[in-house]
């Protein structure tokens, strides 16, 4: 079989930038772990996996580290709200420690803010190796490429999708099963805004599916389960899908 097109892989790679994931998780939030430590082995893994990710300019490698680690505390701040606001909402939540240990959606949103600030700084590959290692390890999807706001929640995770264009506000809730998702797929849209925009505190239950780049749901509104939608909602809406009941004809 001729090799002419096949391209130069080497999965080495996908398991080092996964194992890279987990000690970046841990160092941040398990109390036993040296930090200084961790971090100064975390420099070192990156600096192997950007080698195995980058072909062409591995000079980068050091600026991409640094701006990265002077970005943490922000990072570690803002999951810290992330996980807060998994306690104020979710009666099923006893405290802060089982949401970093016990919550899927919040792995996911941590690994989506160590990968989104890698993709802000144009690293190649590795972003989008971390997002889909949390994709297989929770069922959620979320692009690094995707803008997410403070104070973010995600209840029950399994099936999220969160695209690349999508631009999610403060205080959003969204449970399983939620697609934010383009309405049509084609290469000419890659630098075009495909999916949705979601305001402040807005309340996205179980299955809804909003689609398009024009797209954009009021703040303040909720989105109810299994609804399908297309258009801009304004902003304090209520949107639901009301089933039909019919009893059944006796014979």
């Amino acid at each position: 079989m001729s090799s002419k097109n096949r391209p130069h892989l080497n999965f080495s790679l996908k398991k080092k930038t996964e194992k890279f994931t987990d000690n970046l998780f841990q160092t941040l939030f398990d109390a036993d772990t040296c930090v200084a430590k961790n971090i100064e082995q975390l420099e070192i893994d990156f600096e192997e996996i950007y080698k195995l990710a980058c072909k062409v300019d591995e000079d980068s490698c050091g600026t991409i580290w640094k701006t990265f680690l002077s970005e943490l505390p922000e990072i570690l701040e803002n999951l810290n709200l992330d996980a807060q606001e998994l306690v104020n909402n979710d009666p099923a939540s006893n405290n802060i420690e089982e949401v970093y240990m016990a919550y899927p959606g919040f792995y996911a949103i941590a690994i989506y803010r160590f990968s989104h600030e890698l993709h802000l700084l144009n690293t190649p590959l590795i972003p989008r190796l971390m997002s889909e290692y949390a994709h297989s390890k929770t069922g959620t999807d979320i692009h690094p490429g995707a803008t997410i706001g403070k104070s973010f929640f995600i209840d029950h995770a399994t099936g999220t999708v969160i695209g690349e264009t999508c631009l999610i506000k403060d205080h959003v809730k969204i449970y399983q099963g939620v697609t934010l998702g383009a309405l049509q797929v084609s290469k000419q849209l890659q630098n075009v805004k495909r999916h949705p925009t979601v305001e402040d505190h807005v309340t996205i239950y179980a299955n809804a599916t909003i689609l398009g780049g024009n797209t954009v749901i009021g703040k303040n509104s909720i989105i109810g389960g299994n609804v399908w939608i297309t258009e801009s909602i304004p902003q304090n809406s209520l949107v639901y899908h009301k089933a039909e009941i019919r009893l059944k004809q006796k014979k």
